[in-house]
Parts: structure tokens; sequence; C-alpha cells
């Protein structure tokens, strides 16, 4: 069993760039990749695609989400703490925080690319 705990490993995340959100893998299995997000006010993650399922889970603060197709178009949403959202193989989607700071948990699966070992707290 692995325990892990999300919200402080978003909130200890750093960006790879100035300007882009906060993220850290948390886990990389066989089956799953577990990646948190930290988006700080006026940051995004852009539209964008994965060929797994993507599953957002909300843990502190608010923003949008974005999903959809180039064919039907995209759709903007209100998420908060406590939400979920599920985005569908090949999806086009992405995040963005507003006036506070957007906390999120991004399962995929299958796991993207090949297998990694597991890790934990």
């Amino acid at each position: 069993m692995n325990v892990f705990d999300v919200v402080r490993a978003a909130r200890e995340a750093r960006a790879a760039q100035p300007g882009r959100p906060a993220t850290a893998v948390v886990h990389d299995g066989a089956d799953a990749r577990l990646v948190v997000f930290r988006i700080a006010p006026g940051e995004c993650v852009p539209l964008h695609r994965n060929a797994s399922t993507v599953q957002l889970t909300v843990l502190q603060g608010a923003g949008v989400v974005t999903g959809g197709t180039e064919d039907v178009g995209t759709v903007d949403r209100a998420c908060a703490a406590g939400d979920v959202v599920v985005y569908a193989p090949n999806e086009l989607h992405g995040m963005r925080a507003e006036s506070e700071e957007l906390l999120l948990l991004a399962t995929i699966t299958p796991r993207p690319g090949g297998t990694q070992a597991g890790g934990s707290r």
C-alpha cells in the first residue's frame, strides 16, 4: 500500500519555467500516473490531448476546466474543491486559475509510455 499526501505534494511542487503551473509526479506505476498541479491565479495549462483517460480531482481552490473536441467545440466549466472532471481519451482539455490558486490531482489511466516503479510518501 502507498499513501500520498497530494495536497502537500501540490503545495511543494515547482514550476519547470516561470509563469507556468507547478507540477509534480506523485506516483508513476505500471497502470496509472498521478500528477499534482498548483496553478496560480492567471496561470493555465493550455488545451492539449492525452491518449489516456484523464481524471482531475479539485483538491483546493477554484478555477475553470475546459474540454471538448475540435469538431463540436470546447466548453468552459467552473470547478471548485471536491469536483471531479473526467476527460475521454484524446479529448481536448485544459485548466486555469482565475482569482484564486487551484490545486488539482490528475489521474492518468492507462499510464502513458512504458512501465515505471511506483513511489510512496
